[in-house]
């Protein structure tokens, strides 16, 4: 389940992001600030469902789906394919993720 809600976090801090990115760097009109400031807020409130005791380790392990789902918004969304380098860097990621979320804790 942790995984499903840090998916789901990511795809909205991403969209939106981009909606700014799209306003700043793209010339889309001010509008699609609207619905960017909408995403990260349902972002921010995901992650708050993660079930963790401390908000930084949560925060930390995100980093890593973070990253993999950045990748993806740059294959399926910008038509740009990760390179080997983008998928090795997502995969030393993922470790670190897997080992903060699921390293016994003494």
């Amino acid at each position: 389940m942790t995984y499903i809600i840090y998916a789901a976090a990511a795809f909205f801090e991403i969209a939106g992001c981009f909606a700014f990115w799209a306003w700043l760097r793209m010339e889309k009109p001010l509008w699609w600030t609207a619905p960017g400031l909408a995403s990260l807020a349902v972002f921010a409130w995901l992650l708050t469902l993660v079930p963790s005791e401390a908000a930084g380790r949560t925060f930390a392990a995100y980093g890593g789906i973070y990253i993999i789902a950045s990748l993806l918004w740059l294959w399926l969304v910008e038509q740009r394919v990760p390179d080997r380098w983008d998928i090795g860097g997502a995969l030393a990621c993922l470790f670190g993720t897997a080992l903060i979320l699921f390293a016994p804790r003494g």
